[in-house]
């Protein structure tokens, strides 16, 4: 009985929030007009500039998966292969000239054109004509191989259950293969959705999550499941149907797949609405938010830095990377980090935050030396420690090795990072944008300092009021 009235409620909840997602006739006419216009009036621009190129619309707005009020649209100019990537700029130029003054030029591969026209967010970008994946020159050459592969494959039912699994990774932030998400691409949701048939089954099938899960739709790897694992490596394998030599999840992060699995599980057992549409999250009056951490009794430090140089998915890319570089710096001089995290307005303001166990440590740090029978280690680690300014302490055997007390270098976690971050922080591996970003400006703050910060903006703030909640919107 209770089996069968929970799935009562998850096929209603999916039929409301199917209505919701899919788009209206009208909105669907608009758009596709729109997309039709701008690519007709592209390809007379290129022709009309002497350079041989068709534009096409890819992506979910070709496919009919975008969910209702999205205005993205993906416009590809395909040239034939007699070019050189020398093209793409004047590509670019001819675009700029089109959409006049609302645009930025973007780089993944190669450059390509962020612009709003007429309310629309458009992402124009050139790639080669090809007929096989194989004859591709960078990975967006297949992107109209993949959306002649889904138009030939959807039906209506399975468009309306990849809005549905969509809508739902959106609810739970696993959607989107950009570098600050790394999530589920739109193509890999198509691909689930295809395989599966239903959004309940692709849930059904996570909320069973063992170590690994392959799924090779047009079976290039039958019977040969085993080498094909050994040669992909990544835990979830989708082999590109268009491309045998790629998986359509390589880019997935562990912890976005983890996310998901756990929340295929929660929805199963307990569904409701806002595993789709999370409720908004309202910041904490700053004294709560001071009470908090009050009651952690650790340090919380943010390091703010200003203006990074760089489109998103640079950005993202080089913001994580410092932020393990910065994690591992710490842990290395002995400071505890319990947790850390990035956050960015993309624009011009950036926060590594980072929280400690403690911010100050002893002056004093034990330290291990080799086992007495290793002769030669033995000698040097006395000629380094016996007499050194250093030595606190020791050296002295102990349960069969050698240990002596030394005096830290560092025991205060915020002049650690003043030190390291005053040139930049490359020498500990903070990437060169933000270093360059640093070097110009930044700011430390702890514990309370932070309130400020978070008092004078708020989209930090939501950040932060999440960050110590620190459970997802769903759980």
């Amino acid at each position: 009985m209770r089996e069968r009235n929970k799935e009562r409620v998850m096929k209603e909840i999916c039929k409301k929030v199917l209505r919701k997602v899919t788009p209206s006739e009208k909105e669907k006419e608009e758009i596709l007009q729109f997309s039709k216009n701008l690519a007709s009036k592209l390809t007379e621009k290129m022709q009309s500039s002497g350079v041989e190129a068709e534009a096409q619309v890819q992506g979910s707005v070709a496919k009919d998966t975008w969910l209702a009020g999205e205005k993205d649209v993906d416009m590809f100019i395909l040239l034939p292969k007699k070019y050189t990537k020398e093209i793409f700029l004047k590509v670019l130029d001819v675009i700029k000239a089109l959409v006049g003054e609302k645009w930025v030029e973007a780089y993944a591969e190669h450059p390509y054109i962020e612009a709003e026209v007429e309310g629309y967010k458009i992402d124009f970008v050139p790639c080669f004509k090809i007929e096989r994946a194989e004859e591709a020159i960078s990975s967006v050459d297949r992107t109209p191989l993949h959306t002649s592969y889904i138009k030939r494959h959807l039906d209506q039912q399975v468009k309306n259950e990849v809005r549905l699994l969509k809508r739902f990774m959106r609810g739970i932030d696993t959607y989107g293969a950009e570098i600050k998400v790394g999530g589920f691409s739109g193509y890999l949701c198509e691909l689930l959705a295809l395989d599966f048939k239903s959004f309940l089954e692709v849930l059904m099938s996570f909320a069973d999550w063992k170590e690994r899960k392959f799924i090779d739709y047009e079976g290039f790897y039958k019977g040969r499941e085993q080498e094909a694992e050994k040669i992909f490596g990544e835990p979830l394998i989708v082999v590109d149907p268009v491309d045998k030599g790629r998986n359509v999840a390589s880019a997935l992060r562990r912890k976005r797949l983890h996310e998901f699995v756990a929340a295929s599980r929660m929805f199963l057992e307990k569904p409701c609405r806002e595993y789709f549409y999370p409720p908004e999250t309202h910041p904490f009056k700053p004294k709560k938010i001071a009470d908090i951490l009050k009651t952690h009794g650790s340090t919380l430090i943010s390091v703010n830095v200003g203006k990074v140089n760089a489109v998103p998915d640079v950005l993202w890319g080089q913001l994580y990377k410092s932020q393990r570089s910065l994690r591992k710096m710490l842990q290395l001089h002995d400071f505890n980090v319990i947790r850390d995290a990035v956050w960015s307005n993309e624009q011009d303001f950036t926060v590594f935050l980072f929280e400690v166990e403690h911010r100050f440590l002893p002056f004093i740090k034990r330290h291990l030396g080799p086992p007495v029978e290793k002769r030669k280690d033995c000698e040097k680690f006395l000629q380094k420690h016996v007499g050194s300014s250093k030595t606190i302490s020791g050296p002295r055997v102990e349960k069969g090795r050698w240990i002596v007390e030394t005096r830290r270098k560092h025991t205060d976690v915020v002049t650690l990072l003043a030190e390291t971050l005053k040139n930049g922080g490359r020498q500990a591996g903070v990437a060169n944008l933000v270093a360059q970003s640093v070097k110009r400006n930044f700011q430390i703050l702890t514990n309370e300092e932070i309130l400020e910060l978070y008092a004078a903006n708020n989209e930090f703030a939501v950040f932060l009021t999440e960050y110590l909640v620190g459970k997802p919107h769903w759980l």
